[in-house]
């Protein structure tokens, strides 16, 4: 993977071209309790197809046992081993701290309990239990009295790892607060910062890599600061999924850690080839029939077809001239155009 200007492209689905996707979950595959539009027959060609799925979130709140039942339930089959978390790459850096049979002061649900005792690790829920480590994570049951005893914990010298620092998660109701929230509290509290392990930072791109074994991986995501940064920090390929917390205009403003290397609807976008962006003489760039180029700061778009060739052509035209240190074009009116 390289720093781009414009979305990458690919002759082949990209099942074919790659051997692993890493799939986020929340905005992805599911939202809440429901199944995504297209992401069930599209998860179950692909794996007809050859591909391994993984399945890794920020979200820590769930054991890999309860997320692969829940993806089982909604048709798509998993097992507790296809699934990796923020709470287990958690665990991991609390357990490079501190000696087994440590107790750790838990803030979150039983998917950080769980990754605990994984590496030999014991939960608790108070001071008095005498912890060496605290450790966060998102759990919507989370009040008032845990925070405060994460702040207490935290002002006392503790080390405090925090699973992730996801602001939002996408819900059944649409978005709400995500556990970077939460941090936010203990933060504004202590003084402290935490060191996190989730997505978009190395500990959870080494997680995955370790549990899976994947040699030419997929990042699939819906966010442009986890999933995708984090795909650029792991120096792998990403495709951008349009169903949860990312929006087209986000795309067309991302700095180069935040551009994703391919950009769908939905999974769907797995099945298919992805068609090359090529630069203009004029200095604009074309993707298939669609045209985009910046006139007086604002993106233009000309041409006709698919309404995903013009956004992968105005990303192109608003990289380039983002990255030739210029202000940030205006894409509102293309946007609009193309439907967005």
């Amino acid at each position: 993977m390289t720093d781009t200007q414009v979305p990458g492209h690919s002759d082949r689905p990209l099942v074919a071209a790659y051997d692993t996707a890493l799939l986020d979950l929340d905005g992805v595959v599911y939202a809440g309790p429901a199944a995504i539009e297209h992401a069930v027959e599209s998860l179950d060609i692909a794996r007809a197809r050859g591909m391994r799925l993984a399945y890794v979130t920020n979200n820590a709140s769930r054991p890999p046992r309860v997320v692969a039942e829940h993806l089982t339930e909604l048709g798509v089959p998993a097992e507790p081993g296809d699934v990796i978390n923020s709470a287990q790459a958690a665990a991991r850096l609390v357990a490079e701290k501190v000696p087994k049979g440590s107790k750790v002061l838990v803030i979150g649900g039983a998917g950080l309990v769980e990754a605990l005792a994984e590496r030999g690790l014991v939960a608790v829920e108070s001071l008095k239990d005498g912890p060496v480590a605290v450790v966060q994570g998102f759990d919507p049951s989370v009040g008032w009295e845990r925070l405060a005893e994460a702040s207490y914990a935290v002002a006392g010298g503790l080390p405090w790892v925090a699973s992730n620092t996801d602001m939002s998660i996408p819900t059944a109701r649409g978005v709400a607060p995500g556990n970077g929230t939460l941090v936010a509290a203990v933060r504004a509290a202590t003084g402290a910062e935490p060191e996190v392990a989730g997505k978009p930072l190395p500990p959870m791109h080494r997680e995955t890599v370790l549990r899976t074994g994947a040699k030419r991986p997929l990042v699939v995501g819906d966010r442009l600061d986890t999933d995708i940064e984090g795909a650029y920090n792991g120096g792998v390929d990403s495709l951008l999924v349009f169903t949860g917390v990312g929006t087209p205009a986000q795309v067309l403003a991302a700095p180069v850690q935040h551009r994703p290397t391919y950009l769908a609807a939905d999974l769907r976008g797995l099945l298919e080839p992805h068609p090359a962006v090529e630069a203009l003489a004029d200095g604009g760039f074309a993707c298939r029939g669609r045209q985009a180029r910046v006139v007086d700061g604002e993106l233009r778009l000309g041409g006709e077809g698919d309404r995903y060739d013009g956004l992968r052509a105005l990303c192109a035209a608003a990289w380039a001239a983002a990255d030739r240190g210029g202000e940030p074009a205006d894409g509102r009116k293309a946007l609009a155009e193309l439907g967005f």
